[in-house]
């Protein structure tokens, strides 16, 4: 009898293992992994040098469980060694200066000989700056923000896995495009092992520091005196007019804009943008010098960050101007779900969106992951006039409140968290252009005439190619991975969208910054391996593909 139980146990366990492995096959796997990646699923799969890996992989989607051990992340043999830092890499010493990274050769940099007409189009009004948002970061922040300029020098582009120069001839912002010639599925791959924490991944020379006119004799309460929020209402704020302006960016146009110069070539945008599940870290202290005067009580208004902010500025129809400040990141740290961490990825851009109709402020947005929240101005916390937004830590999500901010899973499982950390005017650092949406034509502004404009037009991630499964950093559970792709840069942020959403989709436009409002669970859909371009697009805008499946060694 005892032995007909447990042949009926081991019947019943093979026979339940069995259907979740078909569950999970038939229907799961399908619907949460994205087109991309199911194109190389076979090959991602087959990289793992474990055969009982590869089985529970296929059968139930539980990929890498032996890479969960963080020894083998670090291990030199089997990753590259960490290069030399840059002079002025360590803390303390002088920083390497970028700006000439930051320069044309070829740029006409005297505004005085344009003609009118270049004039007006690279024109910055003084009211996109006034209203400028200025911005916390989280106190206990790993990752602070990063220039786009260094991040060039630490990191060496791929073809997929494939490095197509060698890692010490790095491409600049000038003539980063120039990898365009390999197509969608070039990646600026780290030279360094990440998990190895180089100090260029972290930004720590770019935290805003403590603006020279603080007044150090004056009490906390008096910043709260600058600080205005707007009464709770319930009103959508919208007119007609401002709010779905334009022929679009996604649907008449499709995104896509012919690259300057006499190329005729199509570029694909991405109109879905998951950048996977990300993360929230709690460190056991703040030693920030911003935090130390504010436990004194003292006022801190708006500091310089040696990281430059990017200012684009796009003109609508009906007196309509979006400015969009973007923020650069070397390094987005995902989220945990039970204490296993998802959605890592190297380079992360994020930005903030103020709408104007004929000068005045009307809304802003603030992307979070795949999507993001928008705001009536006069909702928002200000510092006078110029709307105040929170930076998550580690996926440097942007929220209009401080708290902790729920999504996708219930439970506030998986949570951003964001606070009154530094706090970072991008104003005052800066780089700014105007862009043609319709065109597709970037222009440097007044401000910043001789900054390059290469580094716009690059179609590739800003980071690694999500690891291969045999690499011990890598796992993924139910369609989650550890490393996720790294992102598309700014061009491919919906820059000519009608409404202030980042999608074409619905927008909901707030009123209110209440918690009840702000911190309800937000139910996004697309999550998974990264930023990537969907096949819709790909078919329409690239067009047959020679080789559609990337190649993966």
């Amino acid at each position: 009898m005892k032995g007909r139980k447990s042949v009926i146990a081991a019947a019943g366990t093979f026979l339940s293992l069995a259907t979740i492995s078909q569950i999970y096959q038939q229907a799961l796997f399908p619907n949460i992994t994205p087109v991309s990646e199911r194109e190389e699923e076979r090959t991602w799969v087959a990289s793992s040098h474990s055969w009982l890996d590869r089985k529970v992989c296929n059968w139930f989607g539980l990929c890498g469980l032996t890479h969960l051990n963080k020894a083998g992340w670090t291990d030199t043999d089997s990753h590259m060694k960490q290069k030399k830092p840059l002079p002025g890499d360590e803390k303390g010493e002088d920083k390497i200066d970028l700006s000439e990274f930051w320069k044309s050769a070829s740029a006409v940099t005297n505004p005085e000989d344009w003609p009118d007409d270049e004039r007006r189009a690279r024109e910055i009004p003084q009211y996109v700056l006034d209203y400028a948002p200025l911005i916390h970061l989280y106190s206990g922040e790993e990752f602070w923000p990063g220039d786009i300029a260094e991040h060039l020098v630490h990191t060496t582009p791929h073809l997929n896995y494939t490095p197509l120069q060698a890692s010490s001839d790095h491409p600049n912002l000038t003539n980063l495009d120039d990898l365009n010639r390999w197509g969608r599925f070039v990646y600026l791959q780290s030279d360094d092992n990440v998990e190895d924490r180089p100090k260029w991944l972290g930004g720590e020379t770019n935290i805003p520091n403590v603006p020279e006119d603080s007044d150090s004799e004056t009490s906390w309460p008096d910043y709260d005196d600058l600080v205005v929020e707007a009464p709770p209402k319930h009103v959508d704020g919208k007119d007609a007019s401002w709010w779905d302006v334009g022929i679009g960016d996604t649907k008449d146009k499709g995104g896509i804009r012919p690259p300057p110069g006499t190329t005729a070539a199509p570029v694909a945008v991405p109109t879905d943008t998951p950048e996977g599940e990300e993360l929230v870290h709690s460190p056991d202290e703040n030693w920030q010098p911003e935090l130390g005067l504010r436990k004194l009580g003292k006022k801190i208004v708006g500091g310089r960050s040696d990281a430059p902010a990017v200012l684009v500025m796009v003109e609508k129809d009906n007196g309509v101007v979006d400015a969009f400040w973007f923020f650069f990141y070397s390094y987005n740290l995902g989220n945990k779900v039970f204490n296993v961490r998802f959605g890592n990825h190297v380079g992360d851009w994020e930005h903030t969106v103020v709408r104007f109709q004929h000068g005045k402020p009307k809304a802003v947005f603030f992307s979070e992951h795949s999507f993001g929240e928008a705001y009536t101005y006069d909702a928002l916390e200000k510092i006078g006039k110029r709307p105040v937004g929170y930076s998550a830590t580690g996926t440097h999500a942007m929220y209009a409140v401080p708290g902790t901010h729920p999504y996708v899973l219930p439970g506030g499982i998986l949570h951003d968290e964001t606070d009154r950390g530094p706090l970072w005017d991008p104003t005052l650092n800066l780089y700014s252009f105007t862009y043609d949406y319709k065109s597709d034509m970037l222009r440097s502004s007044n401000f910043t005439p001789e900054a390059p404009i290469g580094w716009f037009y690059f179609m590739g991630h800003w980071g690694d190619k999500f690891y291969p499964l045999s690499d011990s950093r890598q796992y993924r559970f139910v369609g989650q991975y550890h490393y996720v792709n790294g992102p598309l840069g700014p061009r491919f942020k919906n820059l000519g969208r009608k409404q202030i959403c980042q999608g074409n989709d619905e927008c909901l436009l707030k009123g209110s910054i209440s918690p009840k409002r702000t911190r309800r669970l937000k139910r996004w859909t697309e999550v998974g391996e990264g930023e990537e371009m969907n096949e819709a697009d790909i078919k329409r805008f690239v067009g047959p593909e020679e080789n559609p499946e990337p190649e993966t060694r």
